[in-house]
């Protein structure tokens, strides 16, 4: 159980990190956009165009960024959305108990199949150096593989948040911080 809980301390500090530099990787694409919007009204006032398919695509692929490696933190926050009419009103351990079924047979499976079904689509796109169709586009092939490292991302915190909340579902009560395990009564 200590290995278990070092691997989901180290998961949720990885993820916090990446988190806060998705929050950043949203303003970029939130300034980008902005720089989008009003280069296209002002490149036709003035008569040249001064916005690219770069610039487009460069906000495109912040937002996928940004959904695709959020989605680790956002589990790790419990920030994900769930239907909570029934889940709010249960009691903690039968909470972990949906938490726990709810990973194992929903997300896990998920991740591993996402993982399994994109990595010939990804490894295609990265033998053959994918790029943009549209000109002055960006390279396809980057964006692509951020697929495979988010749905990993999310299956390792699918882990860690397995170790925390298995503990609570089988009735033991982990004591934050010195580690150890009591029986809960």
């Amino acid at each position: 159980m200590k290995a278990l809980r070092t691997f989901s301390r180290a998961m949720d500090r990885l993820n916090e990190r990446l988190g806060a530099a998705v929050a950043w990787l949203t303003l970029a694409m939130v300034l980008i956009g902005a720089y989008n919007a009003v280069a296209r009204y002002l490149g036709r006032f003035i008569g040249r165009d001064l916005s690219s398919n770069t610039y487009v695509e460069a906000q495109w692929y912040l937002f996928s960024l940004v959904f695709l490696l959020g989605a680790a933190w956002a589990l790790k926050r419990d920030g994900h959305v769930r239907v909570d009419v029934l889940y709010g009103r249960l009691p903690a351990r039968a909470k972990a108990w949906i938490d726990v079924l709810g990973t194992v047979l929903f997300l896990l499976p998920f991740c591993a199949l996402m993982l399994f079904l994109c990595w010939p689509y990804v490894a295609n796109s990265f033998a053959v150096r994918e790029g943009s169709p549209d000109p002055g586009g960006l390279a396809r092939w980057p964006i692509k593989g951020v697929m495979l490292i988010a749905f990993a991302l999310l299956f390792l915190q699918g882990v860690a948040e397995l170790a925390r909340h298995l503990p609570a579902a089988l009735g033991l009560e982990v004591e934050h911080g010195a580690g150890a395990e009591e029986p809960r009564g």
